[in-house]
């Protein structure tokens, strides 16, 4: 339901996947979302193994842009990885899966669950303190680093040897990048939240950094800069850029096959899903 209610929220921001529909079977919830395949970033990343700066600031830009937006609607995002961040035909940022998301954290609020994804978790989550919306801007530092470098920044085989490093090990910043990433990257990677890129004035602090001074933040918004990557989709059936690991997966379970919706209306399970509502069959695609 969380989930749900921020895909509600999230259809004005042009870098939030955006929710048409919701329903459920007696079993199953389905969200029906924006189709995007100009594939995950995760997919562009291991084919290329890293981006250029300009490539590298376009992204992270429009990510920021839509976490400054998801935390203007006091919601913490908490999951930012190269997986849920799609490319739509043109090469504009798509954010997906807010699974994790928090909603209601103010600018002074803070949560306390452990989650996220172990390569990108901020040291505070490790540590199981309360934490704050600065999380997110962690997460963004640990993807443009990855776009910058190949890898997370603190990444190895060994878990518990990258939470180690998550929590000790000083930043790494091999040479070849510009002055001004590499002050982003200490900002955003900074181990105290309280001292860390956003923990005064949240996207505001980003938006004025020097590496995104080339961006024009209005024009980012409206979509009228063009993104450095064109991933050339021939339209909606084009499958290129989507990991043959999904296209060949076996459709488990069609909303037309699911039996007798009737007899689970009273349920309790349906009452937990208040705010769904039951759809038969085909008409789930006539709505």
């Amino acid at each position: 339901m969380a989930e749900r209610n921020v895909l509600l929220k999230s259809l004005k921001h042009p870098f939030l996947v955006g929710l048409h529909y919701s329903f459920q079977t007696a079993e199953k919830l389905y969200f029906v979302l924006d189709y995007v395949n100009g594939g995950e970033l995760f997919f562009h990343l291991q084919r290329e193994r890293c981006f250029l700066e300009p490539r590298a600031r376009f992204y992270a830009a429009e990510l920021a842009s839509a976490i400054g937006y998801l935390h203007s609607l006091n919601i913490v995002y908490r999951d930012l990885k190269p997986e849920n961040i799609l490319l739509d035909s043109q090469g504009h940022v798509v954010l997906t899966d807010f699974g994790l998301c928090k909603e209601g954290i103010e600018a002074e609020g803070t949560t306390s669950t452990f989650c996220g994804t172990p390569e990108y978790l901020a040291p505070e989550v490790l540590r199981k303190q309360p934490y704050d919306r600065t999380v997110d801007w962690w997460c963004l530092g640990a993807v443009l680093y990855e776009m910058l470098y190949g890898l997370p920044p603190f990444y190895s085989r060994d878990v518990s040897e990258m939470y180690d490093h998550i929590l000790h090990k000083p930043l790494h910043l091999p040479p070849g990048k510009s002055m001004a990433a590499c002050d982003l990257l200490r900002g955003l990677l900074q181990k105290n939240p309280q001292h860390r890129m956003g923990a005064k004035a949240d996207f505001l602090e980003l938006k004025t950094h020097v590496f995104f001074s080339p961006i024009n933040w209005d024009d980012l918004y409206h979509k009228r800069i063009t993104p450095p990557y064109n991933p050339k989709v021939n339209g909606p059936a084009d499958l290129r850029h989507i990991d043959p690991e999904f296209t060949k997966e076996m459709v488990p379970n069609s909303v037309g096959r699911t039996p007798e919706l009737g007899s689970c209306l009273g349920t309790s399970s349906s009452n937990a899903f208040k705010g769904f509502s039951y759809v038969q069959g085909d008409e789930a695609f006539l709505n």
